[in-house]
């Protein structure tokens, strides 16, 4: 129900409702979603969308690039940032995301 993109969702609630901390919680997410990008690849695999995926690999390959060395920066920086601004920051990010959800006009089905 929430695709691979539901870290928006899975870290709040992991916090709010299983009382962990954020840095972990940042982990147990990546760790739930393997599945569901497993799953997504196998579908996609059968419904032969796979095509329509590969077309992009310029644009794959950046963003892959930009979360392989964001990982690698993120895991680096653990130990020395506090949980304190990670909280901060997760929240300007949900809030910005929930302004342009708002603004967002869904498209009509004419």
């Amino acid at each position: 129900m929430l695709g691979v993109a539901g870290g928006e969702l899975i870290i709040p609630t992991i916090i709010l409702l299983f009382a962990v901390d954020i840095k972990l919680a940042g982990s147990l997410s990546l760790a739930i979603s393997m599945p569901t990008i497993m799953m997504g690849l196998f579908k996609y695999k059968n419904q032969q969308r796979l095509n329509q995926v590969k077309l992009e690999r310029g644009f794959i390959g950046w963003m892959a690039s930009g979360s392989i060395l964001g990982a690698f920066i993120g895991s680096r920086l653990l130990g020395y940032v506090s949980s304190s601004p990670l909280y901060s920051i997760l929240g300007t990010i949900l809030l910005l995301s929930a302004l342009k959800l708002a603004r967002h006009k869904p498209a009509t089905l004419d």
